[in-house]
């Protein structure tokens, strides 16, 4: 698991509302059973509720979802299903959007 790869929701019960989770966990910390990650939900800027800074646009495959960094959480590593996606070419938006959750900035 690398930081900024985005997996399948192994969570049944979420996995339809939020069927890829992004892992936000440093490398550094990989060998924690838990990782941070943000859900990515169907949807584009245009969703009444994005806000364009905290919310990046991301593509898995050829549909758009919402990395919703505001509900960012630890959840078991082992819930992450395979790997379909990668996001490290938007690392430093993807930053930017935790300093604005974290700092206002």
């Amino acid at each position: 698991m690398a930081q900024f790869e985005i997996y399948l929701n192994g969570d049944e019960r979420t996995r339809e509302r939020t069927p890829y989770l992004l892992d936000m966990q440093a490398d550094l910390l990989s060998d924690l059973a838990t990782r941070i990650v943000a859900p990515l939900r169907p949807g584009t800027e245009k969703e009444q509720w994005v806000v364009s800074r905290m919310h990046p646009v991301l593509r898995v495959g050829e549909e758009p979802f919402v990395a919703v960094v505001s509900e960012m959480a630890a959840v078991p590593a082992s819930i992450l299903g395979g790997r379909v996606g990668d996001a490290r070419e938007r690392r430093t938006e993807l930053i930017a959007a935790v300093d604005l959750l974290i700092t206002g900035f």
